[in-house]
């Protein structure tokens, strides 16, 4: 158990602390990012735009100071959802247990700098979970077809792979059911690939190559194509300041949204089977480069830009599991932890209770199927 819970805390405070990293530079571009701060974030950075509560076309958050985003809210949310249930959840769950959460629960929205429910700073891809399965009543398995394409789902999905620890195979079918309420096509797959990343961190000794070996089993079309592609070019670099360029060609082949991220063109997150979302390959292509060590992953991620507290978020979210909490700078959870009056450990340690839970509950299960078969084949 103890394991556990250090592998649970250092994924989960991880990815809510490169979510606040990268929430400064996100939409930007790299020469842009040394341009408004002089050199390469390095740090818990202040909004990328000064005017942040006026700016436009950027929505007005107050993003970066230590402010976590709706990609650690959205986590904190499911790991209740799985505190409740205490048990593997399914596409019906995100209906009776989640979207309930996002509707009614009241947090404290860092970026909002007010309390709320979590519904409010969402972005459209995520209410489309409310849209679909509270308001249209929509097949929960179903849910997904026809939002945006994008790493909505992808950015919360590691509680999956906690609970699922060491099961990479079970991680990613069991956020391939979650994950169908709220995406499709290449959005879905990038939010079980991503599950099974964490599961194959939290085993016991694991590196980096056991992530890549889990994820390039398990992705399918683009993604996979696009991992493959991206990793391959991160092996030939030590540091993410060379590498930025590099994995970004690596990865436009298979990106919708294009250069002009914050002008994307008319093919950008339509479903295919030939494309993959940016951000999955690009955090595993920086935990290569990294060689899993986290806050070079997490940097490397941030300045990146684009969608940088998604990618940051994933980083974070299996460099962490791989390493531990000791892994994650203290200085840096502590920071965002204060900026974001969140507790960031206390929703690990409740997940590590329910994980051991589950994995009883898993045992018990396979015992009883497993006198079934003997009989079977007797």
């Amino acid at each position: 158990m103890e394991h556990l819970l250090d592998k649970s805390v250092g994924c989960l405070v991880g990815a809510a602390v490169g979510d606040a990293l990268g929430g400064a530079t996100e939409t930007a571009l790299p020469e842009q990012i040394r341009a408004r701060y002089g050199d390469w974030v390095r740090g818990v950075a202040p909004p990328f735009h000064a005017d942040w509560a006026t700016a436009r076309p950027l929505a007005p958050y107050h993003k970066g100071d230590g402010h976590i985003t709706d990609d650690t809210l959205m986590t904190h949310a499911l790991v209740r959802a799985y505190a409740n249930k205490r048990d593997h959840l399914d596409a019906y769950d995100v209906v009776e247990l989640l979207v309930p959460d996002l509707l009614e629960r009241v947090v404290y929205i860092p970026d909002l700098e007010r309390e709320g429910v979590t519904f409010h700073r969402l972005a459209a891809a995520e209410r489309w979970l409310v849209t679909r399965l509270h308001h249209a009543h929509a097949d929960p398995r179903e849910g997904g077809v026809g939002n945006i394409v994008n790493c909505g789902a992808a950015m919360y999905m590691a509680p999956v792979g906690i609970v699922n620890a060491g099961d990479p195979a079970g991680a990613y079918a069991e956020a391939v059911e979650i994950a169908g309420a709220h995406q499709h096509s290449y959005g879905r797959e990038a939010a079980a690939v991503l599950a099974a990343a964490v599961a194959a961190a939290m085993a016991p000794g694991a590196g980096v190559d056991d992530v890549l070996a889990a994820v390039l089993d398990l992705a399918r079309d683009g993604t996979r194509a696009a991992i493959a592609a991206v990793v391959k070019e991160a092996e030939g670099y030590a540091d993410w300041r060379d590498a930025i360029a590099p994995l970004r060609a690596a990865v436009a082949p298979y990106d919708t949204v294009g250069e002009e991220y914050r002008n994307p063109g008319l093919g950008a997150r339509r479903p295919s089977r030939l494309h993959s979302i940016e951000e999955l390959p690009v955090a595993l292509g920086m935990l290569v480069v990294a060689r899993g060590e986290l806050s070079e992953a997490v940097l490397g991620a941030v300045n990146y830009g684009r969608d940088a507290d998604s990618t940051a978020t994933m980083a974070g979210a299996i460099a962490g599991a791989l390493g531990g909490a000791a892994a994650v700078p203290a200085e840096w959870s502590a920071t965002v932890a204060e900026a974001s009056r969140t507790d960031l450990v206390g929703p690990a340690k409740e997940l590590a209770e329910v994980a051991a839970e589950v994995f009883a509950r898993d045992r018990e299960r396979f015992t009883r199927r497993a006198e079934r078969f003997a009989g079977l084949s007797s």
